[in-house]
Parts: structure tokens; sequence; C-alpha cells
């Protein structure tokens, strides 16, 4: 039952947060913003990578299926900072952490 209550926990925070997904406006704007906003940007965008790539294939296949568009990568006013950020999002991300949590028990 814990197990269930924790990925109902983290689906919910998970869609809170996907406001601030790659394309959206609030990403551009906080892109345009300082170095530590690029980075914490791109390391978010990173740990999201596999829910926003599962995303972009449904949109891409049934297009109407889901409300919402998301992309995997913030493409506009992006720099070294943001792709550091991504890399090490994507690396540390929730499957990395999801698989060694699995390994304990």
């Amino acid at each position: 039952m814990k197990h269930t209550a924790g990925i109902a926990a983290s689906a919910v925070a998970l869609l809170a947060l996907s406001a601030c997904a790659a394309g959206s406006g609030e990403s551009h704007q906080a892109a345009q913003a300082g170095v530590l906003s690029q980075l914490l940007l791109g390391f978010w965008h990173g740990a999201i990578a596999p829910v926003a790539l599962i995303v972009e294939i449904v949109n891409t296949f049934a297009p109407h299926v889901l409300p919402w568009t998301m992309h995997l990568y913030e493409s506009r006013g992006t720099g070294v900072v943001y792709d550091i950020g991504f890399y090490v999002g994507l690396a540390g991300g929730p499957s990395v952490v999801w698989s060694r949590r699995s390994r304990r028990d």
C-alpha cells in the first residue's frame, strides 16, 4: 500500500510541475533569466525527460489523445549552462533513483 501511495504522490507532483515543461511560456521566461535558473531548468527538463519522451510519442501518433503538448528539450534561448543541467538531470533523474531503490528492496 505504501508503494502505491508513493507512486500516486509522485504522479501528482509530476503533473503539478509539468507546467514547467520544455516549450511552455514559463519555461521560455526562465530560460531567459540568469545562470542559476537556466541550470535548474535544465536539471528539471532532464529529470522529466523520460515522461516528456512518452508524451511526445503519444502526441505524434495520436495527436488529440492528450490535452497538452510537451517537448523534450527547451530550444529557445538556452546555453551551455542549460545543457549541463539537462544532462545532470538526465543522468540523475527518476529512473536512476527508482532503479537503485528497487535493488535495495
